[in-house]
C-alpha cells in the first residue's frame, strides 16, 4: 500500500499557484482579500457621507450592506489562513474543510441578502408615495460604487478560478451581490430623478432572485463536498483509464474519489503480478499515483492499495472465500523448509542452507521460492524433489515449492 503525496522532486519545483500545497497560494488569497476589505471600507465610508449630504437614504442603507460584507471578508481572510495549516494529530487530512464550511456560510449570507431584496422590493411596490427628492450627486456616487464593486467582483472571481479556490469564488459572487444592490440603488435614484420611482423595487426583485439562486448553487456545492461526493462519472472513468494503462498494472477493481475544498483525494485498489517483489509493487503504486495526478491537477493525494488478485467482495448469493488468516505464516514456512532439508542428512552430504525464500499468496494458497547455498552432491536434487512432492501432498495449503541454487555472484 502506498500513500503518495503531490510533492515534486527538488529539481522540478511546482510553482503553480493552483497547487494547494504551494505556500505562495495562501499569501495571494490573503492579499486579494485585503484588497476587497479596503475597497469595501472606502466605498461604505463614501456612501455614508454622500448619502447624508444628499438625503439619499438608499445610499446609507447600501453602505450598511457594504459594512456587513466586511464581516464576510474577514471570515474569508481567517479561513484562508487556517485552511492552509499543515496536517496535525487532530486533523490528519489538513484543514481544507475550513474553506468548505466558510463557503457554506457565505452562501447562506447570499440567500439572506437576496431574500431581503425580494421582501423590501415587495413592500416598496405596495407603497410608492412619500419618496424624498434626491440630488444628482447621489446618482453619481451610486454609479461609481456600482463600477467599483463590479470591478472587484471580476478581479476576485478571476483570482479564485486561477487559484482553484472556491472560497474566493464564493466571496466574488458576494461582491456581485454588492454590485447588484448598488445597481438597485442607481436605478432607484435614476428613476426617482426621471420621475419613475417604481423602477427601484422592480429591479430589486429581479436582482434578489438572482442572488438567492447563486446562494443556493454555492451552498449545494459546499454541501456536496461535506458529504464526500465523488468526481463526475466521466472524470472517474478518465482517471481509471490512466491507471489501467500504467505499466505493471494488470487490473483495477476499486477506485474512489472525494473533494476537499480546492483539491481531490483518491484511493485505488490495483492488481499486479503476484510474483513480483514488494519494492517493485511499491514502484508501480508510485507510478499509478503519478499518472492520476498528471491526469487531473486537482488531485493532491492518491492512496494506492496493491493486490495480487481481485479481492472484491463476492456477490451476496455466493459464499465468502477462505480467509487469508488461515494461510501459513512466514515463521511456519521457515520451520517446514528446515525440516525438509533436515531429512536429507542421510545422504551423506553437507546440508544446504537457506539463503532466503519468497512466499506468494495466490488462489487461497502459498507458492514458495527457496534459494539455497550451492551443493556438489549428485543425488540432492532428485531426493529433494521426491520429498517435496510427498510433503506437498500432505499440506494442501502449499501449492508449490521451487528450489533454487545460488551460484553467482
Amino acid at each position: 500500500m502506498s500513500n503518495s503525496s503531490p510533492s515534486s522532486p527538488p529539481d522540478t519545483p511546482d510553482n503553480s499557484l493552483s497547487n494547494p500545497l504551494n505556500p505562495l497560494r495562501a499569501r495571494v488569497i490573503r492579499r486579494i482579500t485585503l484588497v476587497a476589505i479596503l475597497t469595501n471600507a472606502s466605498l461604505a465610508l463614501g456612501q455614508v457621507v454622500i448619502g447624508i449630504l444628499t438625503h439619499a437614504f438608499s445610499l446609507v442603507a447600501d453602505a450598511a450592506h457594504t459594512f456587513s460584507d466586511l464581516v464576510t471578508d474577514f471570515m474569508v481572510l481567517i479561513a484562508g489562513h487556517h485552511s492552509t495549516e499543515p496536517a496535525d494529530l487532530d486533523h490528519p487530512y489538513g484543514h481544507g474543510r475550513i474553506e468548505t464550511i466558510t463557503s457554506l456560510l457565505l452562501s447562506a449570507s447570499l440567500i439572506v441578502v437576496g431574500t431581503g431584496f425580494l421582501w423590501t422590493s415587495g413592500m416598496r411596490l405596495q407603497s410608492m408615495e412619500g419618496q424624498p427628492a434626491l440630488h444628482p450627486a447621489a446618482l453619481a456616487m451610486a454609479l461609481f460604487t456600482l463600477l467599483a464593486k463590479e470591478a472587484l467582483f471580476r478581479f476576485t472571481l478571476a483570482a479564485g478560478r486561477r487559484l482553484r479556490a472556491p472560497l474566493l469564488e464564493a466571496n466574488a459572487w458576494h461582491a456581485r451581490s454588492d454590485a447588484a444592490s448598488s445597481l438597485v440603488v442607481a436605478v432607484g435614484i435614476g428613476g426617482s430623478l426621471a420621475g419613475y420611482p417604481f423602477l427601484e423595487p422592480l429591479a430589486a426583485a429581479v436582482v434578489g432572485f438572482l442572488i438567492v439562486h447563486m446562494g443556493i448553487r454555492l451552498g449545494w456545492q459546499a454541501s456536496r463536498e461535506l458529504i464526500d461526493t465523488g468526481l463526475p462519472e466521466a472524470e472517474i472513468e478518465r482517471l481509471r483509464q490512466a491507471i489501467i494503462v500504467t505499466p505493471g498494472v494488470i487490473g483495477l477493481h476499486e477506485f474512489r474519489s472525494r473533494r476537499m475544498a480546492n483539491h481531490v483525494l483518491c484511493d485505488a485498489h490495483i492488481q499486479v503480478d503476484p510474483h513480483i517483489t514488494v519494492s517493485e509493487g511499491h514502484y508501480i503504486s508510485e507510478e499509478v499515483a503519478r499518472a492520476v495526478r498528471n491526469a487531473n491537477e486537482e488531485v493532491s493525494e492518491v492512496l494506492v492499495h496493491i493486490d495480487t488478485e481481485n479481492d472484491e467482495p463476492p456477490p451476496q448469493d455466493k459464499p465468502e472465500a477462505s480467509p487469508a488468516a488461515a494461510l501459513p505464516t512466514r515463521h511456519a514456512t521457515a520451520a517446514a523448509l528446515g525440516a525438509l532439508l533436515d531429512e536429507l542428512s542421510g545422504l551423506g552430504a553437507e546440508r544446504p542452507q537457506i539463503q532466503r525464500f519468497q512466499m506468494h499468496y495466490i488462489d487461497q494458497g502459498v507458492e514458495v521460492e527457496v534459494f539455497l547455498t550451492p551443493s556438489t552432491h549428485a543425488g540432492l536434487a532428485d531426493a529433494l524433489k521426491q520429498r517435496t512432492a510427498n510433503w506437498l501432498a500432505a499440506h494442501p495449503r502449499y501449492h508449490k515449492i521451487i528450489w533454487y541454487t545460488h551460484y553467482a555472484p
